[in-house]
């Protein structure tokens, strides 16, 4: 008997991209005109959808806030761990550029400047999914991270808890940089990478 190849869900499909739909436009408003001008109405007409239709896929309008950064993240994390397997042999090098990465792409980000430049106005509805709550920002990233550091190093020296230390350690280290930055980059980069050394050869050795 011939098998037969599985149609594409085709209402999967669907849905997935009104989702994508949906994150594109809440974004260009974010970027455009802060999160105070995100409503479900105005996304649902800009998407070309009933707002009934928007809420049954997305949810309610936090819920479309922690989608957005959750999406963004993943963008973050997809060109963190691509740095790291350019410097394959060499872990805090890797992890070295891995922070100056996401300083500067965090610097150029339209979403992030927005969300950030929010404090100023009272509008900081984005915030607390970026800055304090441990999901999806701080949890996603390290262990996105522990995953990569596993799969491109040999560690043998660090136990998971060591090595889930470490990550968490550079983690909190880079995001209060981009988040609250006081100074160049390039001086940024180098206090990370003084402590990525220190820390990471201490626990190593």
């Amino acid at each position: 008997m011939i098998a037969v190849a599985e149609a594409p869900n085709f209402q999967s499909e669907m849905r997935l991209l009104l989702r994508e739909r949906a994150l594109d436009a809440a974004r260009e408003v974010v970027c455009t005109e802060g999160w105070g001008a995100v409503n479900m109405s105005r996304i649902a007409k800009d998407v070309g959808i009933s707002r009934p239709v928007l809420y049954k896929e997305i949810g309610t309008r936090q819920a479309l806030a922690d989608a957005l950064i959750e999406r963004e993240l993943g963008t973050f994390l997809s060109g963190i761990v691509d740095t790291l397997a350019e410097h394959p042999a060499d872990p805090i090098t890797g992890m070295t550029r891995a922070a100056d990465y996401t300083l500067r792409t965090g610097a150029d980000n339209t979403l992030l400047k927005a969300v950030l430049s929010g404090r100023h106005s009272g509008d900081t509805t984005l915030l607390p999914a970026l800055v304090t709550e441990p999901e999806p920002v701080l949890g996603r990233a390290v262990a996105a991270l522990i995953a990569a550091m596993r799969e491109r190093y040999e560690l043998p020296t660090l136990s998971d808890d060591d090595l889930e230390s470490l990550i968490e350690i550079l983690v909190r280290l880079t995001l209060s940089h981009l988040f609250q930055p006081i100074g160049p980059t390039d001086r940024a980069v180098t206090q990370i990478a003084l402590v990525i050394t220190r820390v990471f050869t201490g626990m190593s050795a």
